[in-house]
């Protein structure tokens, strides 16, 4: 029997819609499948199966995040194909830290009408990274909330699974003084402080086309700019060596997540010529008359992730992340002295 409810159309909400849109999104799906994948998309729950072999005392970690407001720029350029991809890259970034494999992938879509190629095209991006981590979609739920939000927009949340056996937790407690920090550039402003680059930028409708000379292409396109997936470097890093700490930058940026992977005790310090500074800071910085120190507490500044590794390991640990496309070099040191961010 046909699934329909005129009523219910009448009311703002397109069952019909919905069912088009899990058509339509099902080819990006089917991208992501891997070994532990025992159901298809469309039942009540996502099924995976663990595979522990090798450890002694699995370990499951998990993450959960969104997007935040960098959806209105996605809204204003009309692209919607690369933001799934930060609302993967915020969860599995995370995992990651703890030394976990991310395993499976979940997401929610919020929005105002269900268009069911927009829906797919969202689809498409939390599809591709989860292919760039390695894990599976196996699931997700879409929600029509008319009256709630404007038709046109939408919210991206998701959540992931990990695992890890428990031997091998990054654990920070074997950091000391000495010890090196390793940086691992990130793409952009990734996917925080993106209520700060509205004020700064003041972004609208018919601002699209906005271009600096430093640029390499518009100030949206270049916003827009999908997180960067950490997860298969870390991995091949971690077959290797065991780093002491791993930090994902994110909000709060450098004085709020690298002490994150301190223990009591120790500090990261850090000279402020050894950042590699992408331009879109320096532009935020300089439109928006942002202090340094703001800047650097609020955006991952060109660093998206953070390895600190014994002094011994720091040349294999680069040359293991470079043959596995991170562009990584060396940071600063970790010191004696009050736990937090020494910028110098």
């Amino acid at each position: 029997m046909k699934s329909e409810s005129a009523s219910y159309k009448a009311a703002g909400v397109d069952i019909v819609a919905g069912y088009k849109a899990v058509e339509l999104m099902k080819k990006h799906v089917a991208r992501t499948k891997t070994e532990g994948c025992v159901d298809d998309i469309g039942g009540f729950g996502g099924c995976f199966g663990l595979n522990t072999a090798g450890m002694q005392e699995p370990v499951l970690v998990s993450g959960t995040d969104g997007v935040g407001t960098k959806l209105k720029v996605a809204m204003l350029l009309n692209k919607h194909d690369t933001i799934g991809i930060d609302a993967v890259a915020m969860c599995v970034n995370d995992v990651i830290c703890c030394g976990a494999k991310p395993l499976f992938f979940l997401d929610y879509i919020a929005c105002g009408k269900n268009i069911p190629e927009k829906i797919a095209e969202i689809v498409a991006g939390v599809a591709e990274g989860c292919v760039q981590s390695g894990c599976a979609l196996i699931g997700g739920e879409t929600a029509e909330h008319p009256g709630m939000m404007p038709e046109e927009d939408y919210d991206l949340a998701g959540f992931t699974v990990g695992i890890v056996d428990k031997a091998r937790i990054i654990d920070p407690s074997t950091m000391k003084a000495g010890d090196v920090i390793i940086a691992l550039p990130s793409t952009g402003v990734h996917s925080n402080g993106f209520s700060l680059v509205r004020k700064v930028f003041g972004l609208t409708d018919g601002a699209q086309d906005r271009t600096y000379p430093e640029l390499d292409k518009t100030l949206f396109e270049t916003l827009l700019t999908p997180t960067r997936i950490y997860v298969k470097a870390i991995l091949a890093l971690l077959e290797e060596i065991q780093p002491k700490g791993i930090c994902h930058i994110t909000g709060g940026g450098f004085y709020e997540n690298i002490p994150r992977a301190l223990p009591e005790g120790l500090c990261a310090r850090i000279k402020r010529a050894d950042v590699r500074v992408l331009p879109i800071f320096d532009i935020i910085a300089r439109e928006g008359n942002v202090p340094e120190r703001d800047m650097f507490n609020t955006y991952n500044m060109g660093v998206g992730m953070t390895v600190t590794v014994a002094p011994a390991d720091v040349e294999k640990a680069l040359e293991i992340l470079c043959a596995n496309g991170e562009d990584a070099y060396v940071l600063g040191e970790v010191i004696e002295g009050e736990k937090g961010v020494e910028l110098w």
